[in-house]
């Protein structure tokens, strides 16, 4: 008991140097998130505003194959029902894919200085944070224009992204380390999100999914089981619950999510700062 506990004390210990170390390095941080958000969008004409036409255009293609070609779907507002679930998809892939080559295509960086190569990861993270930020600008428009009410659990919104950024932090440094020795892992992943795409509800409904499937004699519940292993089903849902319906959110795979997502957090910084040492060799 005593050894655990000890054990304990000095995770968080490690934690806690951790986060010191990267606060100290903030400005460092916020030079790179800056300067990944001038490089997106050097000499392009419309600069940040493909922040708000991207997701513009792909909401109105979306609408027309589920309300024109497919029109038996009939949900309600489907632009913005799509939104919800869009925009925060669009976050996570854009994040996680720039997060784990960011220590590859900063090698230039690691080979010169010192500073906690932590901030890599994590500042390609923040930048895609603020595209999600500003798009987000295009749904409450939409929100606006199909009179969809804003209800008071609008208020969860910051805690709900504060989750989906703890979660994708752990994942871009757990894949960033990793992509460091092995360069596939680019282009696995870009397979892996396009499945996961498809596995997550961006442009259906969560409720369509059965309640009870069978599958070789046992009943499985497609709905529940989707929450439970699909963190981003989770966290679009959640999205959807505050943003489209109004509704009070699922605090119970809330909180589940926030603890995969601490748990993809501490897991990341552990093998990340175990093996950063050699980065400078092996880039």
């Amino acid at each position: 008991m005593g050894h655990t506990i000890i054990a304990k004390d000095q995770n968080r210990g490690r934690m806690g140097r951790y986060f010191s170390e990267i606060w100290r390095y903030r400005d460092l941080l916020y030079s790179l998130v800056v300067r990944d958000l001038k490089a997106r969008y050097k000499n392009s004409v419309l600069g940040i505003l493909w922040s708000l036409f991207n997701p513009l255009l792909m909401m109105l293609i979306f609408t027309w194959v589920f309300t024109v070609m497919l029109p038996h779907q009939n949900i309600r507002a489907f632009p913005v029902f799509f939104l919800c679930g869009l925009l925060p998809w669009n976050y996570f892939t854009g994040a996680l894919v720039s997060s784990t080559a960011s220590v590859v295509n900063n090698a230039h960086l690691i080979k010169k200085v010192y500073f906690p190569r932590e901030v890599l990861p994590i500042s390609a993270v923040l930048s895609n944070l603020v595209h999600f930020l500003i798009a987000l600008i295009v749904l409450f428009a939409l929100m606006l224009g199909f009179r969809i009410p804003l209800s008071k659990w609008l208020l969860l919104l910051p805690l709900v992204i504060l989750i989906q950024t703890i979660f994708i932090s752990g994942m871009g440094l757990i894949l960033s380390t990793v992509n460091v020795f092995y360069r596939d892992v680019q282009h696995i992943l870009e397979v892996l999100l396009l499945a996961w795409f498809f596995l997550t509800p961006i442009f259906y409904p969560i409720d369509i999914l059965p309640r009870s499937y069978q599958l070789g004699g046992i009943s499985i519940d497609v709905w529940r089981l989707m929450r439970i292993i699909n963190p981003m089903a989770s966290i679009i849902a959640t999205y959807r619950d505050i943003l489209y319906w109004g509704r009070m959110i699922g605090l119970d795979f809330l909180a589940r999510t926030a603890l995969t997502a601490l748990g993809f957090l501490v897991i990341g910084l552990i093998v990340f700062h175990k093996y950063s040492p050699v980065f400078a060799e092996e880039v």
